[in-house]
């Protein structure tokens, strides 16, 4: 075991990835031997060589058509997007390349080896150009994978299970947890399941549901919730496509309540996709609404920014009012 961040986690994943397999590629924008704008790819071009980690021009749509046909021919493409605000330029390829390749063809052939990394969320002052999250655009796609990691241990674990990955997978990387979140991470190759979810905490009165760096935030607010004998259970998903219906269905047959919490805005948000499901699949057992606690409606602004963020405030009033329906 070793005691690392996030962001030495990621690199650690695409090192162990890149040794394992010579068809494992990285590319994207400055990650060569700048080793990107976070560092994630430090030294991996100086270790493994031009040939295998590159820079690409600032295209997006080229970066992920490029990514397509190396993992059409076999290759083993992990293309990152500098940030995942810049995705959309790539949007066609992804959802009516990447995700369709396998379909179309009656799997005669497929991009199942590409894996899609891109910092995402706020909680950098990045303004509405840095601090975005897309995940529910790419949710509505059949064929992909969304991937969401909390801490440095998923961050390996979860990036290896990608990589590894019959489909082409979207690996979203918390960015304000890149250097914050600490922890031990085994040295050697290891993967966690994709599709299932991680009961993190078991409960009675409420479940509280989410993903990535939400995760801290419900931390902090289970914690107030339990000074005031409020039980909670809480479930962090881990991956968005394919959600884990049965563990959250599950939970809530127990509690009977559920909070979702999320980043991105309310309207649209996956956190509806989840209140739908869990409402059809439990409706019967439900004690008080479905809540959702989100980013609010508008472009993610930079001054007014903590007030934009659904905060562990906002969460613990969402677990109180369930609470007390």
């Amino acid at each position: 075991m070793t005691h690392m961040n996030m962001l030495q986690a990621i690199n650690n994943a695409l090192d162990t990835a890149m040794a394992a397999n010579e068809r494992v590629l990285c590319f994207g924008e400055d990650v060569g031997v700048f080793g990107g704008v976070f560092r994630a790819t430090s030294n991996l071009q100086q270790k493994y060589g031009k040939a295998r980690c590159f820079n690409t021009p600032l295209v997006e749509q080229g970066i992920i058509g490029f990514a397509n046909g190396l993992a059409a021919q076999g290759s083993v493409p992990v293309a990152e997007i500098q940030f995942a605000d810049y995705i959309f330029p790539a949007f066609d390829q992804i959802v009516n390349e990447s995700a369709k390749f396998r379909y179309r063809s009656g799997n005669l052939f497929n991009v199942g080896g590409l894996t899609i990394r891109a910092p995402y969320g706020g909680g950098i002052a990045g303004g509405l150009y840095h601090s975005q999250s897309p995940e529910a655009y790419f949710a509505h796609t059949p064929g992909l994978k969304i991937v969401v990691p909390r801490n440095p241990h998923q961050a390996k674990g979860l990036l290896l299970a990608a990589i590894h990955d019959q489909n082409p997978t979207l690996f979203f990387e918390p960015k304000r947890l890149y250097r914050a979140s600490v922890g031990d991470v085994p040295d050697e190759d290891y993967r966690l399941p994709l599709g299932e979810a991680e009961v993190l905490k078991e409960g009675t009165d409420v479940t509280v549901l989410g993903w990535g760096a939400q995760m801290e935030v419900i931390e902090h607010a289970v914690e107030m919730a339990e000074k005031e004998g409020i039980s909670c259970e809480v479930i962090d998903l881990r991956t968005i496509l394919p959600w884990d219906v049965e563990t959250v269905a599950n939970s809530v047959f127990k509690t009977g309540r559920l909070v979702v919490t999320h980043e991105a805005p309310l309207t649209g948000g996956f956190a509806g996709e989840i209140a739908a499901t869990i409402q059809e699949r439990c409706f019967l057992y439900l004690e008080s609404p479905i809540a959702r606690v989100t980013g609010m409606d508008t472009p993610f602004p930079l001054v007014l920014e903590k007030e934009h963020l659904p905060n562990h405030l906002k969460v613990y009033e969402a677990i109180r009012s369930s609470v007390e329906f």
